[in-house]
């Protein structure tokens, strides 16, 4: 499970030196792919292939499942962490999520997802004021 929030920084090349409590579990391979809020999610590849299992399930006449497989897969970069724990960030990902030198990095569980520092800071202020009220909603009966 991934946890936590990291504040490594791009750079020049285009890489992220990934967090230390992380690295294990990611250094078998990944996928970068784009997320929600232009941020970039990066799975494990055995939970990358979990959902790319569901996606497939999913009937090709849903036109919302297939708008959401084309971007989730089209925009997917494979790579394996080099022994420094570093992986490429191609730029169009860097695009989409509006990656500067300054990120964040937080665990979201099954996945890592990375942001630009000024964007995750932006999504956490305007977030956090909600963040008691959608307990209900997602956790039923709450913890």
């Amino acid at each position: 499970m991934f946890l936590g929030t990291h504040t490594p920084r791009l750079d020049d090349k285009g890489r992220l030196i990934l967090p230390a409590k992380f690295r294990d579990e990611l250094a078998g391979g990944v996928v970068i792919t784009k997320g929600q809020e232009r941020c970039l999610y990066v799975f494990p590849m055995p939970e990358f292939q979990r959902i790319a299992g569901q996606l497939r399930e999913a009937p090709v006449t849903n036109k919302a499942a297939r708008a959401y497989s084309r971007v989730f897969f089209a925009s997917a970069h494979d790579e394996v962490p080099d022994k420094q724990g570093r992986v490429t960030i191609p730029a169009h990902l860097r695009e989409y999520a509006a990656l500067d030198r300054e990120l964040v990095v937080i665990g979201a569980s099954t996945r890592v997802e990375i942001w630009d520092k000024q964007s995750w800071d932006e999504y956490l202020s305007a977030s956090e004021d909600e963040f008691a009220d959608i307990e209900e909603g997602v956790l039923p009966g709450g913890l």
